[in-house]
Order: C-alpha cells, then structure tokens, then sequence
C-alpha cells in the first residue's frame, strides 16, 4: 500500500506540459493541412498496417519533417559549426525549441550590408523550424519572421560522415561562386516534391521579386512524400470503404476500388508518371501555369497524363519545340547542367527522363512488355522480402529486381547462358546485367547512381558525349581501343575512329585529368568501387585520387578523398575537403606519404596508366593533358 501511495504521489509530480497548439494556428513555418480530398497517411494505418509501416521506413516520409529533436540528425546542444557562411554558427536546444545564431545571409537584400568589407555582418538568433531529408544529407530550415517563409541555415550534415559542411558544398558547383540565400526556396521550389500536395501560396511568383518582402502562407497536406502523393486525394476511398461488407466483397471477387488510385493498376506509361512527377526534369508550360501553382499547387494526381500539366524537358523528343527553344534561349545551360549531348540524363533525381529513353519502355509491343519504375521498384516492402527495412529503404528495389533477376524476368528466353552473353565468369562483376547496362554515370550530391537509361557499351557513345562506358568504369586501367576491340570480337559492335592517346592512355585517365567535373567526379567515384579495383588492381591509383585532392570542385575533392580511403593503409586518413587550400596541399602530401609507405615494392611500368619502366610516372603526358583540362562551368541543378 506504501509503494502504491507513492506511485501514485510520483504521477502527481509530473506538471502536464503545455498544450499542443493546432496545426492551422503554428507560426513562423509552413503547416500540414489536408484539403482538396487529401486525409493524411494516419488515415491509412487502421485497414493497411503493413504498407503504412514500410512506407513509414522509407526516406520518402523523412524527405521533410518538423524539426525537433527526435527528427534532426545532428546535435543541437551547444555546437559550434566553424567553417561555415556566417560562422561560428552556434547550435543550441532550449527544452524542445531548436535555435540557430549565425550571419544573416540576407544583409544585402535587406540594404542592411556592412559598410566597410571588416565590418562584422548581422548575427541573427532563429528557430529552426523544418527539415529536409536524412538520407544522404539533412538540410534545417528557419523561421524567417515574414510570414511562413523560411531561410535555410548555411550548413548541412553529411549524414554518413556526421559532419557540418557549408551548404554549397553539399552540391556540385563551379568554384568561386559567390555564396547565396536560400532564403524562400523552400516555399517556391522544395515544396513541389518534398510534400504531399504542396501549395506555395506565394502572393507573386517565385523569382519575380526578392523573397523577404513577399508574403507566403505555404501550406501542404502532409510533409515529406506519403501515401496520397502516389495513390491521390485518399477522402473518397475513407467515405466509401466505412462499411466492412465493400472492402471484402471487393476483395473477395478481385475488383480494384475506383476510389483511390492504385499505381500498379495503372498502365506502365501512367504508372510511371506517378513517380515522374517528381523525378524528372521539368518545367512549366507557361507563366500562367507557374501562377497557379503558386497560388494553389501543382494540379498532377495520380492516374493523370503528366504532359498535360507541365513540360517534361527531354531533348531526344523536344528539342525543336517552340518551349524548349524559349528555355535555351533564357538559359543556354538549361540542358547541358542536366543532359549528355546524347540526351540521356547525367543528373540524379530525374530517372523518370532515363527510364522512358529505354528500348525497354520505347520499343515494348504490349503494356506486358513495357518496362515501368515498378518493374524494378517498390513503394512497399513485401511480406516475402526477408532484408531489414532498412535495407530495403536505400533504394526501394523490389526483391524481384536485386541482380540478374531484374533483366532476366524479361529476357530469359533471349539470354539462357548469362556467361555466354557477358563473356565473363558468373560470379564476377562483369556478368552482372547492372554493371553493363546501367552503368554509374548519373551524378548527384556527391556520389554517382546507376543510369536508369537502360543502355548496351557504346565506345562511339563515349567519343560523341564524353560520357564513361560501362567496360572501362570496370576496368580502369585499359584504353577506349582496348574496350572497342572486344566489343567488336564479342559483339559485333564497329569500332570508331580513335586518336593516338585514346589508344594508348588509360580511358579513365584521359576522363580524369582532361574531363570536365563531372567526368572527373564519376571517374573518382569508380576508382574506390570494389569490383573496378578488382579488376584493375590498386597500387596505381592512390597518386592520381591524391592529385584530386586540390581539384577546383568541392564534390570532387571530396569524392576522391572518400575514394581514397576505400585503399590499402588509407583508412583512417584525414581530409578536409572545405578546409583552406594550404592545409589541403598537406594533407595531399600526407596521402603520397601513406602511398610510399604501403605499396609493395616500385610499381611495374605500365604505359597505358602513365607509369614508366623505372616505376616513376609520366610527368610530361600528366602534367599536358592536366593542362588540357575542359573547365566549363558544370552545375547539375541538384
């Protein structure tokens, strides 16, 4: 009785905490507020658990959240980000309030600039209101004060590496760009995918006047990407299905309910735009299209035909049309940041534009045929799926698609003997469909992704483009004539006119010190891939990544670093990549430190790699080709 009394005069202890204010009232941020027949995944849970808690473990739901402290990565007590636009940033967490003190990147825009150059810019003290993905990278949003537009802190966290790097960083973007604000991009660009339903509701286009002196009272159904963003407005199918009786004579005679859209019913071009309409390159139509959407949100529901309500830019079809035209001639890069001259897409996040390029979506006879994103991907994690969810959620493959299965499924009859097609041992990397069909040519926030443009090795494609080929991204240490003899041996394939060091330099040589950043990121990133070192070897490599280690770009200096450590001896190396230039340049001649002390004797001459008898490099041919590097501004839109 004692113990009870004083359990019951513990509880008594316990102060409720304030009450939760309602959603339409909270200030200073966007709000979730179902409207136009959307009711939120909570109303989904009840009659379909396990789709609602494998949808709960994918990224699609973290893609934005509330910030608070159960959903931010990084640590908020009391850090101090150094390194940073406008730090020491300090990071703070008062009870469940997330803050932020750091310079006010908007100082011009407001004419609040500093009068002298040393002068100390504005610091501002702001709560930290939102976030966006967890993945790869989580980015914080802040309450501006001006209505529900917000600012974004001027620095993100890597999730893998946990660190704090400056938000310019995070990207792929030329050198010496001066940093920039963020500040209402959220409203009027993240929006658009980042929410289920989101409505910008900005009072004058985004873009047409700087961000702080409009209003916006930004407003979405539901925060990160749930279930009515692929299954549409979900009211009808509630209102209809509150009768037991219609869920299970439907189920019971294997009728689809017309009440909620169900993407997999779709026909696969349809199906396919449920996910392109946030994974691809588009734009809009025209301003007027552009209006409405910022005063009521993209009118695209599930089962609609895309085309009708946006232009998908994709130059293999409408290149010659009066609206790309009008685009190119705004923005003369509008499709090389995006596109390879060939018109295949090079930038992540548009896979929708790659997928519908395939000869397995163009050339099917019959929807049966017709390669869609769910012939290889899952929104749901399956019962007969025995991976974590965790696993699973990296990319959502379905278990039909993990390996060869993924083509096989299809090409069974025409590809019996998988070694007998691929010419290399089953169990190598060379005989995995992937690896030569989809290659990693596709570049966004710092690392590659497989092309999702279903494609055979083409060394013509790579001289006309510049893009890798799948055969030297594996063996990085033979020539565009070594890979063009085979393919014609093997199959068929006419080999192209090459020039002298085509012929006798390593493919991946010529791509990394003459490319352009692109090139050079996708090439580092293959030189720390573990099927590429095991068929190219790897004492060569740590000397040219170390070179890499100064490049102008931040994602290829980062990516190469990463890469670097994947090497004998490597492992614990520490490099900076946002770190001034001179400590840079020492921690550069620590890796050729590390390289001399673990490689096994002098490296055998090798001609192709530029590695002459003595084992010493070729400085001449290196330091050319360096010079001949192609520096175009590349910027991938990310």
């Amino acid at each position: 009785m004692v113990a009870f009394a004083a359990g019951l005069g513990g509880l008594a202890l316990v102060a409720p905490g304030p009450a939760a204010l309602p959603e339409q009232r909270v200030a200073g941020r966007p709000v979730q507020v179902p409207s136009d027949g959307y009711a939120s995944s909570s109303s989904c849970r009840a009659c379909h658990p396990g789709q609602y808690a494998s949808w709960h473990g994918s990224y699609h739901r973290t893609m934005t959240q509330v910030a608070t402290p159960e959903t931010v990565a990084a640590s908020f007590d009391g850090v101090i980000v150094d390194n940073v636009p406008g730090s020491p940033m300090l990071l703070e967490q008062r009870g469940r309030r997330l803050s932020a003190v750091f310079d006010d990147p908007d100082d011009e825009v407001k004419g609040l600039a500093p009068e002298s150059d040393s002068a100390r810019p504005r610091r501002i003290d702001r709560q930290v209101v939102m976030t966006t993905g967890s993945h790869n990278q989580q980015i914080y949003w802040y309450a501006t004060g001006n209505s529900r537009v917000l600012g974004q802190l001027p620095a993100i966290w890597l999730t893998a590496d946990r660190r704090w790097i400056p938000r310019r960083a995070a990207v792929m973007h030329p050198p010496g760009q001066s940093p920039m604000s963020e500040t209402g991009s959220w409203n009027g660009v993240c929006v658009a995918c980042h929410t289920t339903n989101g409505q910008p509701q900005l009072d004058t286009p985004f873009g047409s006047q700087p961000i702080l002196t409009q209003v916006a009272d930004t407003r979405a159904a539901e925060f990160g990407i749930s279930c009515e963003a692929c299954h549409g407005p979900g009211e009808p199918h509630l209102h209809a299905n509150r009768s037991p009786l219609r869920r299970y004579v439907l189920h019971l005679i294997g009728r689809g309910d017309s009440t909620v859209v169900q993407p997999m019913r779709l026909n696969p071009r349809l199906s396919s735009q449920v996910c392109g309409q946030c994974h691809s390159f588009w734009e809009f139509s025209n301003p007027q299209s552009e209006r409405r959407a910022n005063a009521h949100g993209l009118p695209y529901r599930p089962g609609d035909e895309l085309a009708e309500t946006r232009f998908i830019v994709q130059p293999t079809k409408n290149l010659g049309s009066p609206a790309m035209q009008a685009f190119l001639a705004a923005d003369p890069g509008f499709i090389r940041d995006i596109f390879w001259s060939d018109g295949m897409v090079r930038a992540t996040g548009r896979e929708y534009n790659g997928m519908i390029d395939s000869p397995c979506y163009r050339n099917a006879a019959t929807d049966a045929r017709t390669m869609s994103c769910f012939s290889c991907h899952t929104m749901h994690k399956t019962s007969d799926d025995a991976r974590m969810i965790g696993e699973w959620a990296d990319d959502q493959l379905a278990p039909r698609a993990v390996g060869n299965q993924a083509c096989l499924q299809c090409h069974a009859r025409t590809i019996q003997d998988v070694t007998a097609h691929t010419k290399h041992r089953a169990d190598s990397a060379g005989s995995s469909c992937y690896n030569c069909h989809m290659p990693y040519t596709t570049y966004g926030l710092l690392k590659t992704i497989r092309s999702h443009q279903i494609s055979s090795p083409s060394v013509r494609a790579t001289v006309d483009t510049g893009r890798p080929d799948a055969c030297n991204l594996c063996h990085l240490d033979k020539t565009l004539a070594w890979t063009a003899d085979y393919l014609e041996k093997w199959y068929a394939t006419a080999k192209p006119r090459l020039g002298d060091e085509e012929q006798s330099v390593a493919a991946s040589l010529l791509w990394l010190l003459s490319g352009d950043a692109g090139q050079r990121a996708i090439v580092a990133q293959s030189l720390g891939w573990a099927p590429a070192q095991q068929a190219s070897g790897t004492g060569w490599i740590a000397p040219y990544l170390a070179l890499f280690l100064d490049d102008p770009y931040d994602a290829v200096r980062y990516i190469a670093s990463r890469s670097l450590k994947t090497l004998p001896g490597f492992q614990a190396f520490a490099f900076d990549y946002v770190a001034p230039q001179t400590t840079r340049a020492a921690q550069r001649i620590q890796a050729m430190q590390i390289w001399r002390a673990t490689r096994d004797g002098r490296i055998p001459g090798r001609a192709q790699l530029l590695i002459n008898a003595d084992g010493s490099f070729n400085a001449e041919v290196i330091n050319r080709l360096s010079r001949e590097r192609n520096n175009r501004r590349v910027v991938y839109r990310e």
